[in-house]
């Protein structure tokens, strides 16, 4: 018996053994009932049916082994793109759901060969067309369910990054009014100081996590160049992580000319994360240094602290994302405060303005980031 009509023929016993697997595919599984795992299963089988018995030249099935199946004009969504979405929605991982087209693919061959017995060439070539069909349905199922769940994660880290940033900025508002007004008791002092530095690496983190998160920077930064004043911009920024950190001392050395055309938020970002690091990483009453010098093609700006050196083996991948360093005065087990996303983030920028970012760090040299920006 062909494979198509074999299994238009027993497509209850396949689904029996459909349901029986699924429902044994971890927690979400074994909590769902009969129609849910059937869904759509049904739908799927008569797709590799109708599949096994249209013509397909060469360059068709080279495209199908590829999981590149072309799309039917006019149609919607395939069984198999819907039933990858439904079981991200169920709770499925997507091992669990795709052990289920394994388990679909074994249970057909082996009572089909079963009731078979021997094969000939004609079934040979079914089964090959039966597996292609199998694995272009894998392929859609994953897609989908990729999709959805990277879709469904933009979301969540976007709305909790609103919702947080309205109380967030309460805050620092707070705080530093606080602090602009004077007149606090040490103690006092010393309390909302550290209350607006917490708060300054919270938003700091959550504009780093929205950006990693939005898109993964995999395609760069999206900019919009404008004429701006690196000067000031950078004098702004000394000034807000300086109130956020009064134990650290900042000193930045301008030199040249340097006015150029790039995105001065984006810019902002960049020098406020390669700040945070070097606080995140100085020793108490350390002085860190900014120079931002004008060339004739490039502005170079260097970064330079004094602390816990970076491990050689650590500079290849320090500009990884979620790449965490303790700084010198963590505790076993705890963090610098930082998602480890921060020079990711910081070279991502540089490099969608055409520049670069370099490091160098030994104990008794202290660590130099060197940022070179084209104008």
């Amino acid at each position: 018996m062909r494979l198509a009509d074999f299994i238009e023929k027993n497509t209850k016993p396949i689904l029996e053994e459909w349901v029986e697997f699924a429902s044994t595919s971890g927690t979400a599984g074994r909590s769902m009932n009969v129609d849910a795992l059937r869904d759509h299963a049904l739908e799927m089988l008569k797709t590799i049916v109708a599949d096994l018995r249209t013509p397909q030249t060469n360059a068709a099935q080279a495209a199908k082994s590829k999981g590149q199946a072309p799309v039917v004009s006019g149609k919607s969504d395939t069984a198999a793109e819907v039933h990858g979405s439904d079981r991200l929605e169920s709770g499925f991982t997507v091992s669990e759901m795709a052990s289920e087209y394994r388990a679909l693919r074994a249970s057909v061959i082996r009572l089909w060969t079963s009731e078979n017995g021997t094969l000939a060439d004609s079934d040979l070539a079914d089964l090959m067309r039966f597996n292609e069909t199998i694995d272009q349905a894998l392929a859609e199922s994953i897609e989908r369910f990729t999709k959805d769940l990277d879709r469904s994660r933009e979301v969540f880290v976007t709305i909790l990054g609103h919702d947080l940033r309205a109380p967030l900025g309460v805050v620092i508002k707070g705080s530093q009014t606080l602090l602009d007004r004077g007149g606090l008791p040490e103690s006092d002092l010393a309390a909302v100081t550290q209350t607006l530095n917490s708060a300054w690496r919270m938003e700091t983190m959550i504009a780093d996590l929205l950006d990693f998160t939005t898109g993964g920077l995999s395609a760069g930064v999206p900019i919009t160049p404008e004429e701006m004043d690196l000067d000031a911009l950078v004098r702004r920024v000394v000034r807000e992580v300086a109130a956020a950190n009064p134990s650290i001392k900042l000193q930045f050395t301008p030199a040249g000319n340097l006015r150029a055309k790039w995105d001065a938020e984006r810019i902002a970002q960049m020098v406020t994360n390669l700040l945070s690091h070097a606080v995140a990483h100085a020793t108490a009453r350390t002085v860190i240094s900014l120079t931002a010098s004008g060339e004739e093609v490039d502005v170079v700006l260097r970064v330079h602290s004094y602390g816990a050196a970076i491990p050689e083996a650590n500079l290849e991948t320090l500009f990884s994302p979620f790449q965490r360093r303790r700084g010198p005065g963590a505790t076993t087990g705890s963090e610098s405060g930082d998602l480890g996303l921060g020079l990711y983030i910081a070279e991502r920028i540089a490099s969608a303005h055409g520049g670069r970012i370099d490091v160098r760090s030994s104990s008794e040299a202290g660590t130099l980031f060197t940022v070179r920006l084209p104008r």
